[in-house]
């Protein structure tokens, strides 16, 4: 996948994007923890590093929902959106609600031209949901 997107091949970059993939929607903290499993001397600098690159190069998605820290994912590309819950924080994909990314076209444009929507939906997670109704 690096040398797909014209970059070089370093451990730090495989461990981080091989932690991304293991850990969908997870936080710089919680990815910096995955990847020194791995490579336990690597540093804050390297992570951020190569999340910042995989993020440039399209093979992570960087999300940041209101109130939230960034959260990165292996899902890129497709347009899809997210569900996140108010209690917890737990995040979750929602693909597009019918065909194929219908929100890219917009009521009103401006002239601009759209590549990309972010719709974020808001609620309780179903452990959230039964905590609160117990």
């Amino acid at each position: 996948m690096l040398r797909g997107a014209a970059l070089r091949v370093t451990r730090p970059r495989v461990a981080v994007l091989n932690a991304v993939h293991a850990h969908p929607h997870a936080d710089t903290d919680s990815i910096i923890g995955a990847v020194r499993r791995e490579l336990p001397k690597v540093s804050h600098q390297a992570v951020y590093n190569s999340l910042h690159a995989l993020t440039a190069a399209g093979l992570v998605r960087r999300i940041q929902p209101a109130g939230s820290v960034a959260r990165y994912e292996s899902r890129a590309g497709d347009n899809h959106h997210h569900v996140v819950c108010r209690s917890c924080g737990l995040v979750a994909d929602v693909d597009c609600a019918v065909g194929e990314a219908p929100c890219l076209t917009a009521s009103d444009d401006n002239g601009f031209s759209i590549d990309e929507a972010e719709v974020v939906y808001w609620g309780q997670c179903p452990a959230c949901s039964t905590a609160d109704n117990s």
